[in-house]
């Protein structure tokens, strides 16, 4: 498999207090099976839907405890020349990059309005191995509440072109590679968001029933922010694990009204 374009998102990881609630909860809510830890990397455990590889889950490090996170992790040809793009456009390298192994090298970082990423430079971790199938990734949007900062230095750092929404009483933005568009960028406002949100990336995964998924969310002891809306993508709802981990869930295969006009 080759490698995939620099700024493609390649993979998702998060850490949690509890591992053993996080595999529960995502086992039933995507239909997660999980791999053995390892132990050599810190317990990192991946998760496979139908037998591939779609994301990890992971212990964290001794004071890193705290609030959970999913971090969205962009394909790079070499991440040590992205760290220094990173810098130059006014981010922040979080974790400077680190080989893992033969499987690659990763690199952490924050874009000027602090939204966190990370980078990943695959060895023999080409990244996931399904996307847009059930348990799958399927999209991410970055929630900033400085847009323009995020505007300038995503596509600086990764060369992607920018389109806005043709709606003016919506301010989202599609970073694109060519023609396919990789990453959406919302802005966050105070009417919507508490200021003690920081920005983030929203990560979509796939799944067959948005709203059966939903429920099963808030069985578990996770709460629902938003929807479940059906949109010309599909249906979907923004939630937040039981640990505090923002995310999203979607049905591609449920939509309604008319694909939006970007300029």
């Amino acid at each position: 498999m080759a490698d995939a374009p620099e700024g493609t998102p390649i993979w998702a990881d998060a850490m949690f207090s509890d591992l053993e609630g996080a595999k529960a909860f995502y086992g039933e809510v995507l239909g997660w099976t999980f791999g053995e830890s390892s132990s050599e990397y810190g317990n990192y455990t991946q998760a496979y839907a139908d037998g591939k590889a779609v994301a990890a889950v992971v212990p964290p490090m001794p004071g890193q405890e705290g609030h959970s996170q999913w971090c969205l992790y962009l394909a790079s040809p070499d991440a040590a020349a992205t760290a220094g793009k990173i810098r130059q456009n006014g981010g922040t390298v979080v974790m400077e990059p680190m080989q893992v192994g033969d499987f690659g090298t990763m690199c952490l970082a924050q874009d000027p309005s602090g939204v966190a990423f990370g980078v990943w430079q695959p060895g023999t971790h080409k990244g996931f191995e399904a996307t847009n199938v059930p348990g799958s990734f399927c999209w991410a949007e970055v929630f900033t509440r400085e847009p323009g900062k995020s505007d300038a230095f995503f596509p600086a750092v990764f060369g992607y072109g920018v389109k806005a929404v043709a709606d003016p009483a919506m301010d989202f933005k599609v970073f694109d590679l060519g023609s396919d568009p990789v990453l959406g960028r919302m802005r966050m406002t105070d009417e919507e968001f508490p200021p003690e949100v920081p920005s983030y990336v929203q990560v979509y995964w796939t799944v067959a029933d948005c709203d059966a998924a939903v429920a099963k969310v808030q069985e578990l002891g996770g709460r629902l922010v938003f929807g479940p809306m059906s949109m010309p993508f599909g249906r979907f709802a923004a939630v937040i694990d039981p640990q505090g981990a923002p995310f999203a869930v979607i049905d591609t295969t449920t939509t309604e009204g008319e694909m939006p006009t970007f300029t």
